[in-house]
């Protein structure tokens, strides 16, 4: 799978390199991170990344324009189900409340339609997450259901 790089307004969504992901395993500091980058979520990531070397994935991170550095990440969950692409995404603290989430949450959105095979992006999100609920919403993702899962029931948003 080829991901492009992504230009917002404020951001840039870069595709994930295998040595930067290997960086935050390792727990390596790169001068262009955030001094908060990497958050939980980017470490989970990483290690994916990491651990299936040279296999294609969907991951970017989120690079502030203003300052070039890595405040998060966003990525699919390749590959697609029955035409259904799931994505994640995570910012570090201090960039969070700016709006930098929901516009690469439109971008992301925007781009995956169009890919070959894809017909709906969804994200679940646990409905007492009520930062990441508005995110999606502001989005224009719409809630689809609940879906069932080991960390507890989740509610479903999708963008057609």
């Amino acid at each position: 799978m080829f991901i492009s790089e992504l230009t917002t307004e404020r951001l840039v969504l870069r595709p994930w390199p295998a040595e930067e992901a290997a960086a935050v395993v390792a727990g390596e500091r790169r001068p262009h991170w955030a001094a908060d980058f990497p958050a939980d979520g980017e470490r989970v990531i990483a290690g994916i990344i990491a651990g299936r070397p040279g296999q294609p994935h969907g991951h970017r991170l989120m690079i502030e324009r203003e300052t070039g550095l890595t405040v998060g990440g966003i990525g699919l969950f390749w590959p697609p189900t029955d035409g259904s692409v799931e994505f994640g995404y995570g910012i570090v603290p201090s960039r969070r409340c700016r709006g930098y989430t929901t516009e690469a949450v439109r971008a992301l959105v925007v781009d995956t339609l169009t890919l070959p095979g894809v017909t709906q992006v969804h994200a679940t999100v646990d409905p007492a997450n009520v930062p990441s609920v508005r995110v999606l919403e502001k989005a224009g993702l719409r809630r689809d259901g609940v879906v069932e899962t080991d960390e507890g029931r989740l509610h479903r948003y999708v963008a057609e």
